[in-house]
């Protein structure tokens, strides 16, 4: 009778059966498995037991939600009174009070286009017309004077609404031209490599602080007599600008790590240098690159809270003049955790929609 031969191939490939330990043996084998790993279980489980209950029954049992600021201060607990009293004023700013209905539908014209647009199956030439009609109505809605909407200076524009244009707008305008400014330091036309690299080595060299400043008080003095540009405005062009510059280097370190080889099959087929960048190059740098280019993006989002400097009326200076107000100062630990978790939740969600990008595209096989 023959023998088959053994497949050690085969049988390197199979898996040993799952032995369910249950939860001693889970703690033992991911808590508890060495000297060191157990020392920082212990220490972390003493923390947790030492904090964690006194800010439970801080922020949730003794909290005072819906009361005046006198019940807050007779209370020992939070007091989210301060948010929930002040939601309004925290959400739209100065924008006038029967009209909050206009930035709350330009809200939620905004979350539907992110809602949409985080689903890789309604990517289409009809989700970026509905962007361009979306970005419209958003405008229309906001500054009014058409339609028979009352009009409203873009000086009480604040609030979350202002911060999400601010931010939505830059990020979406300062990618694409990040992406040319890093195509431009790659050229072989030194007049274009040169201005590529003297505009983002001067933007880099800068805090966002001083682009703002100059948007906001040098720039207006450069202009004719009688002619001024919104504030708003100045302000969104300079975190375009120095968002791009950051952009620019990322991406160049996405095209500066393809293959030669790349190249030389795009000259091998014929393709111009387009054509080159279009169908081969770029779509691999940019997915290369997706992680670092969050951070960037990430950054920018909360740096537009730097707007502050220029009054304008963003989230987190409406919240700052909220406890600013004699009835509810010495409540700022409130107001600022509030300010902190909106923003952890848009920060969350672009990291998100970022892991997601890179399981669908395939750069990250470990996600």
């Amino acid at each position: 009778m023959a023998v088959l031969p053994i497949d050690h191939e085969y049988i390197k490939t199979i898996k040993p059966p799952v032995i369910r330990r249950g939860i001693v043996g889970w703690l033992k084998e991911n808590l508890f498995d060495g000297v060191f790993n157990s020392i920082l279980s212990i220490l972390t489980l003493g923390f947790l037991i030492r904090f964690v209950p006194p800010f439970v029954q801080w922020a949730f049992i003794d909290a005072s939600w819906f009361g005046t600021s006198v019940a807050c201060k007779a209370g020992d607990g939070a007091c989210w009174a301060v948010v929930f009293k002040n939601f309004r004023f925290i959400i739209f700013g100065f924008y006038p009070h029967e009209l909050h209905w206009r930035p709350f539908a330009a809200m939620m014209i905004l979350f539907a286009l992110l809602f949409f647009s985080n689903n890789k199956k309604y990517w289409s030439k009809a989700l970026g017309y509905g962007w361009i009609t979306g970005l419209v109505s958003m405008a229309i809605l906001m500054k009014g004077g058409i339609l028979g909407l009352t009009p409203v200076d873009s000086m009480k524009w604040g609030g979350l609404p202002l911060t999400l244009l601010l931010s939505v707008f830059g990020l979406t305008a300062a990618y694409p031209l990040g992406v040319i400014l890093a195509l431009g330091r790659g050229s072989n036309m030194p007049m274009i490599r040169y201005l590529s690299v003297g505009y983002i080595e001067m933007i880099r060299g800068v805090p966002l602080i001083s682009l703002l400043f100059m948007s906001s008080i040098i720039f207006p003095l450069f202009l004719p007599e009688g002619v001024s540009i919104n504030t708003i405005l100045r302000a969104q062009v300079a975190i375009i600008l120095f968002t791009a510059a950051y952009v620019a280097e990322v991406v160049r370190g996405g095209l500066q790590g393809m293959p030669k080889g790349q190249y030389e099959a795009a000259d091998a087929l014929g393709l111009n240098y387009v054509q080159t960048m279009r169908l081969i190059i770029l779509p691999q740098a940019l997915k290369i690159v997706i992680p670092p280019t969050l951070s960037v993006l990430v950054s920018a989002f909360k740096d537009t809270s730097l707007v502050v400097i220029i009054a304008l009326y963003d989230f987190l200076l409406t919240s700052k003049t909220v406890i600013q107000n004699p009835e509810w100062m010495g409540f700022s630990t409130e107001m600022y955790l509030f300010v902190a978790l909106m923003y952890f939740l848009g920060c969350f969600s672009m990291s998100n929609f970022s892991r997601k990008l890179e399981r669908e595209l395939d750069t990250d096989k470990r996600s």
